[in-house]
């Protein structure tokens, strides 16, 4: 579905925000379904709000949380969600992670997950059940954090739960779609490497910003997306 950034003259995202608006051209189908759109925190919510923006749609945060291997931060080998927790068995072995050191790893990132949780979370949840739920994140590598926020979704009996990624790799991507109703992303390379390679800029994102977007999707639905506010990636 499209060719690694290593084969290409730039990559195909300038930032998360045009992510996002690229992301949401492909699912204008769910405009009228009683969507609901959740980000995962953080970089998936700048993404996740041009989506809500484009699809009138109110934007949520899905509180998860991923767990990397120590010394490899960014790779996951597992995620936290609320009362969810997921490990994946192949990147535990293959990095030999003790189990000491995930229960250490577990401990800290259940503790910043209950820290975003107070930060981003100043209203009560909207209910997802009998709704269409769109999981919206900034790429999909090895699908541990989205696993969790599956997982988490579910709990609360949707009417459908859809999958939305910029990129995605295409196992976890093919992977993934036998346990949802959709997934749909703008590009779903073989060979992934990292999320950040299909972006120019790839900044990671602060709480301020998370509240920012969240602040500007309750006051002004629909419509924030298109007064000049660029959230920076």
């Amino acid at each position: 579905m499209g060719r690694s950034p290593l084969f290409r003259d730039r990559p195909l995202f300038r930032d998360r925000n045009d992510a996002g608006v690229q992301l949401a051209a492909r699912l204008l189908a769910y405009a009228d379904q009683d969507a609901i759109v959740l980000g995962l925190p953080r970089g998936g919510v700048p993404v996740a709000y041009e989506v809500a923006q484009a699809l009138n749609a109110p934007l949520e945060i899905c509180m998860v949380r991923k767990l990397g291997v120590p010394g490899q931060k960014e790779l996951a080998m597992g995620a936290i969600a609320a009362n969810v927790r997921y490990l994946n068995p192949t990147v535990v072995e293959r990095c030999q992670v003790s189990d000491s050191a995930i229960a250490q790893v577990i401990a800290a990132e259940s503790q910043e997950l209950q820290r975003r949780e107070r930060e981003y979370r100043h209203q009560p949840p909207l209910g997802l059940r009998d709704r269409t739920v769109i999981l919206v994140d900034d790429g999909l590598a090895t699908g541990a954090t989205m696993v969790a926020a599956l997982g988490t979704v579910r709990y609360q009996l949707p009417k459908q739960i859809v999958i939305a990624v910029p990129v995605a790799a295409r196992g976890i991507s093919q992977r993934l779609a036998q346990e949802v109703d959709a997934v749909i992303s703008v590009v779903a390379p073989e060979t992934m490497r990292a999320i950040g390679l299909w972006y120019m800029d790839f900044t990671q994102i602060t709480d301020a910003e998370v509240q920012s977007l969240l602040r500007l999707a309750r006051l002004e639905p629909g419509s924030a997306g298109h007064h000049g506010h660029s959230a920076k990636t």
